[in-house]
C-alpha cells in the first residue's frame, strides 16, 4: 500500500527566510513519527503544510497515493489532517463543548443538537483525562488544561493523521502520561501520529521512526526504533555534541536582592511564602502544573498585585501595584507566553528590544534611532540571536530567537533581578544551551536570578537551589546537593518525610 501521506520535494519561502528547501518525508498508517529539529529547522513549516495553513512554493503532497493540494485546512480535515498547535487555537469566550465542536456543530434536519454536542465532548475531554463538565468556560481552565481541550478537539474530527506540536509543553507529568496512553491507543487503532518535540525523552519513549530537519534540509532519518537514542538525535540536530546535563560551579552568592516574607497571592490567599534570592544566585521554582508557580511570578512583578505581606528589593520596600512599580525597583519578568506577552509579533527585532528601554534611548521626546540601533546590535551579538538584520519582523523568528529577543528587552535594563516563567518551553536543545551559558554569565556577573520550570532537567541543570510548591504554598526548598527528581517530586505531591542529601 502507498505512504497514508508523503511530502517530496517540499520548499517553502518566507521574507529574508528560506524556510524549507528539497525537504522529503513520509509516514505510513498506524505509525508514530517523530519530527525533531532546532527551532528554524522548518519544523512548524511543514507541519502547517501538511494541514493546509500554508501552501508549499515547491514540491507536492500525496494522500493515499494520489497528488494532494489543500487550499485550506478544510481540504486537509477532509483528507484525514489534523493539526494540534503549539500555541492554542481556541476561542476564550467559549466553553469546553463549543470549542472542541467550533464549526462542527452536530445538526439534524438543520436545528443544531445541543444535548448531542455536550454528550459527545464529555467523551472526548474523558478520553485525554479530563474529567470535566463540557459547559465549563474554556477561561476557567489553567493553560495545561487548555493543552489538553484542545488535544481532544483535534481527536473529536475523527483524523486520520493527528500531527502534534509540542503537545506536552504546558502539561505536568501525569498529564504528559495520560497523553502518551491515547498515542499509544490511536496507533493501536491504526491512526498515524507526528509527533513534534524537544523533550527527546519522549521521541525515545512513544517514536516508531524518526526524522531530522536541520536548516531547512532533511538531516537524517533514524528508521530502527532500538537505534532512537538522546546522543544520535542531538548529532543530526545541531551537528555537533551538547552536554545534557550542565551545571556550572556554584559560587558564594552576594547580597540579598530580593527578600519576600507572608506574600499571598491572588490565586491562593491562604498561604503565606516567604524567601529571598541573593545576588549571582539562580533559584528554581518548580513543582506540579497549578501549584502558583506562576502566580507567584505575576504577583512579584505586579500584573496581579498580591493580597498581603511584604516585599524588599535590595533593602527598599516594594508594593507591586503595577508592573511599573517592579521594573522601577529593577525587576524584570520573561512570561511563559512570550507570543501573547512578551513581544509585538509584526514589529522588528530592533523595535521590540528597546520597547522597555524607550526612554533611554530618546532623545527631546524622539526615538535616538542611532542609539536603538547601537543596543539592537549588541544584543545580537551578545545573544547569539538568529536574523537576516536588526529590522527583521519578529513574526519570522524560530521559538528560540523570539525568547532570546523578549530576554534582550529585558537585559537592555540592566535589571537587579531576573524573573523567567518556562525559559526554555517550546526551544530546542541548541538554544536551550545558550540561554544557559547566558544565565551562567549573567549569573556569576552578579544578576539575581528567579525561574519556573516544568522540567527536572532544567531545575537540576540551572538551580543553585530550588523552592518547591504544592498547591500554593512553599512545600520545601532543596539546596544545591539536595536537588534530584526523587527529592522534587515527593515535595511538590505534597508528601513529607526525610529529604536525602
Amino acid at each position: 500500500m502507498p505512504p497514508l501521506v508523503e511530502a517530496r520535494g517540499i520548499g517553502k519561502r518566507f521574507p529574508g527566510v528560506r524556510a524549507l528547501d528539497d525537504v522529503c518525508l513520509t509516514i505510513g498508517r498506524g505509525e508514530v513519527l517523530a519530527l525533531i529539529g532546532e527551532n528554524g529547522a522548518g519544523k512548524s513549516t511543514l507541519l502547517k503544510i501538511l494541514a493546509g495553513v500554508c501552501p508549499p512554493d515547491e514540491g507536492r503532497l500525496a494522500v493515499d497515493g494520489r497528488d494532494a493540494a489543500f487550499s485550506g485546512v478544510h481540504d486537509a480535515l477532509a483528507a484525514g489532517i489534523a493539526l494540534i498547535h503549539q500555541e492554542l487555537n481556541l476561542a476564550d469566550n467559549l466553553d469546553l463543548a463549543g470549542n472542541i465542536f467550533l464549526g462542527r456543530e452536530p445538526r439534524r434536519g438543520g436545528f443544531f443538537r445541543s444535548a448531542a454536542m455536550y454528550r459527545e465532548a464529555a467523551d472526548w475531554l474523558r478520553l485525554v483525562g479530563l474529567d470535566l463538565d463540557p459547559a465549563t468556560p474554556l477561561v476557567d481552565l489553567p493553560l495545561g488544561r487548555q493543552q489538553l481541550v484542545e488535544i481532544a478537539k483535534a481527536l473529536s474530527t475523527r483524523a486520520r493523521l493527528l500531527i502534534m506540536d509540542e503537545p506536552t509543553s504546558s502539561l505536568s507529568t501525569r498529564e504528559a502520561e495520560t497523553l502518551f496512553g491515547v498515542v499509544r491507543d490511536l496507533r493501536a487503532q491504526g491512526v498515524s501520529v507526528i509527533w513534534i518535540s524537544h523533550r527527546l525523552g519522549e521521541v525515545m519513549e512513544l517514536a516508531d521512526r524518526v526524522v531530522v530537519l536541520r536548516d531547512g534540509r532533511n538531516a537524517g532519518e533514524i528508521t530502527d526504533r532500538s537505534q532512537i537514542d538522546h546522543d544520535t538525535m542531538i548529532r543530526m540536530m545541531v551537528g555537533r555534541d551538547i552536554d545534557r546535563l550542565v551545571r556550572r560551579p556554584s559560587h558564594a552568592p552576594g547580597d540579598v536582592v530580593i527578600a519576600v516574607t507572608g506574600l499571598r497571592t491572588q490565586a491562593h490567599p491562604g498561604h503565606a511564602l516567604s524567601f529571598s534570592v541573593r545576588a549571582g544566585e539562580i533559584v528554581g521554582i518548580t513543582g506540579l502544573v497549578g501549584a502558583g508557580r506562576t502566580e507567584l511570578l505575576t504577583a512579584l512583578f505586579g500584573v496581579t498585585p498580591p493580597v498581603a505581606g511584604s516585599i524588599a528589593v535590595s533593602g527598599r520596600r516594594l508594593t507591586p501595584r503595577s508592573p511599573r512599580d517592579a521594573i522601577r525597583a529593577g525587576l524584570a519578568l520573561v512570561p511563559e507566553d512570550r507570543k501573547q506577552q512578551g513581544l509585538v509579533l509584526e514589529m522588528g527585532v530592533r523595535e521590540n528590544m528597546s520597547l522597555a528601554s524607550l526612554r533611554s534611548a530618546s532623545r527631546g521626546g524622539f526615538i535616538d534611532f542611532a542609539a536603538e540601533r547601537r543596543l539592537a546590535t549588541a544584543m545580537i551579538s551578545q545573544l547569539r540571536i538568529k536574523t537576516p538584520s536588526d529590522q527583521q519582523v519578529v513574526r519570522f523568528l524560530s521559538g528560540g530567537n523570539q525568547q532570546k529577543v523578549v530576554l534582550a528587552k529585558w537585559l537592555a535594563r540592566q535589571p537587579r533581578l531576573l524573573l523567567l516563567d518556562e525559559p526554555t518551553r517550546g526551544i530546542d536543545v541548541g538554544a536551550k544551551a545558550e540561554i544557559y551559558d547566558v544565565l551562567h554569565r549573567l549569573a556569576g556577573e552578579g544578576l539575581a536570578v528567579l525561574f519556573v520550570s516544568s522540567e527536572m532537567e532544567e531545575i537540576l541543570s540551572l538551580a543553585d537551589r530550588g523552592l518547591v510548591m504544592h498547591e500554593g504554598r512553599l512545600a520545601g526548598e532543596l539546596a544545591r546537593d539536595q536537588l534530584s527528581e526523587e527529592n522534587v517530586m515527593r515535595l511538590a505531591a505534597g508528601a513529607v518525610g526525610r529529604i536525602s542529601a
